[in-house]
């Protein structure tokens, strides 16, 4: 059976974790241990009491997630947050956690799955935090009825501004929350923006920028990656996964 250490260290390489920033807070990497051997893998986007109970259920003894059990400033471990942890714990369920890695990965990450869903292929990165480029922009020459089309299709609750071109020749991709991203798309010739939520001042600034933007939903964008990295450690080290969903609708 392999030891929870090995495949900790896979998954640290495998994501390029250590040279990866992050937001404050955001803590990437194993977050909860357990006695030391796995025996099935889990995949979720949200390290929710929800999805532990749910993993317990299913016999997942480690579990990777896109936004970890920690964010934000030090808080103490009691009430709702208590009760989480020591619902892992004591069913010996080690979680490992990876956002901003998973999110820029060349070839698992969310932004590149999500171009590779929608038949683009990334081109290069943009929008850098910390001095990394986490988003990824593809080269197309598209019609913008299609895209929204295809859009709708992989993603039903997308929301489309289209004050931009309607002959697409840069997409950029941020999955999540990129729209603070908008100011910086002309600079590198991107004529319209796939992500996954907003704020509502967005919308002026789309319309003053000339920015297509489509908003496919945080959760829905973010999927991709977790179940990439879980699929991998279960080929590697010969164990049974399984994806853990919610009913998010964010």
């Amino acid at each position: 059976m392999p030891l929870l250490k090995t495949i900790t260290r896979y998954c640290d390489e495998r994501t390029n974790r250590r040279e990866i920033p992050d937001y404050p807070g955001a803590f990437n990497g194993l977050q909860i241990e357990n006695n030391g051997e796995i025996s099935k893998i889990g995949a979720s986007v949200d390290a929710s009491a929800e999805v532990f109970e749910k993993a317990i259920a299913r016999k997942i003894d480690f579990l990777i997630v896109h936004h970890g059990p920690f964010w934000g400033p030090v808080a103490p471990i009691v009430g709702v947050r208590y009760q989480k942890y020591f619902t892992a714990m004591k069913a010996n369920l080690a979680v490992y956690g990876s956002h901003l890695p998973l999110d820029k990965h060349p070839e698992i990450g969310n932004n590149v799955l999500v171009a590779k869903q929608l038949g683009l292929t990334p081109t290069n990165q943009f929008a850098p935090y910390e001095g990394v480029p986490i988003g990824w922009y593809c080269d197309c020459d598209l019609d913008r009825t299609s895209l929204r089309s295809t859009l709708e299709k992989e993603f039903p609750q997308t929301t489309a501004m289209e004050y931009g071109a309607s002959k697409l020749k840069r997409i950029g991709i941020i999955t999540g929350s990129g729209a603070d991203s908008l100011p910086m798309l002309a600079s590198h010739g991107i004529d319209t923006l796939i992500t996954g939520e907003c704020s509502q001042h967005h919308f002026a600034m789309t319309q003053e920028l000339g920015i297509n933007l489509y908003i496919c939903g945080h959760y829905d964008t973010e999927v991709l990656a977790v179940q990439a990295l879980a699929e991998e450690v279960s080929a590697k080290y010969e164990l049974p996964w399984e994806f853990v969903p919610t009913d998010c609708p964010l």
